[in-house]
């Protein structure tokens, strides 16, 4: 993609409004993923972890798969992945999360941008970048 057309693109993200132990903002899906590691959720919540982590690595590309520097903290520090806004059937199923991470007071905020970073990785439905500092 030109950078042009990347400029006239909207992203979105939903993360931690606060920053974990490597100053970096914790998406919504590493929210969940850590409540199940914790053992906080209930039956009915890690069915609909498990059942929509697996359509998600269904529906697209894990990037480290492809490029396993992509998430290097040394080479790619602060890399997070954002949703293009015309992933629409991706966009929809984030909701379930939401519901998850407010059931146990765990905060998350959308963020949305024309120009979140430094792209490092990027298909039709995503990019992953570093932020810029």
């Amino acid at each position: 993609m030109t950078d042009t057309a990347r400029e006239t693109m909207h992203y979105v993200r939903f993360e931690s409004p606060h920053r974990n132990e490597r100053g970096h903002f914790t998406g919504v899906f590493g929210l969940v993923n850590t409540l199940a590691r914790e053992g906080k959720l209930t039956q009915r919540q890690e069915r609909f972890r498990r059942t929509h982590n697996s359509w998600y690595d269904a529906a697209y590309a894990d990037p480290s798969t492809i490029d396993p520097r992509v998430y290097d903290h040394r080479i790619n520090p602060g890399a997070a992945a954002w949703f293009r806004s015309s992933a629409g059937h991706l966009l929809e199923r984030v909701s379930g999360y939401l519901d998850i991470l407010a059931a146990h007071g765990v905060a998350c905020r959308r963020v949305c941008s024309t120009d979140p970073g430094r792209v490092v990785y990027e298909d039709d439905v995503q990019v992953v970048v570093v932020p810029y500092t």
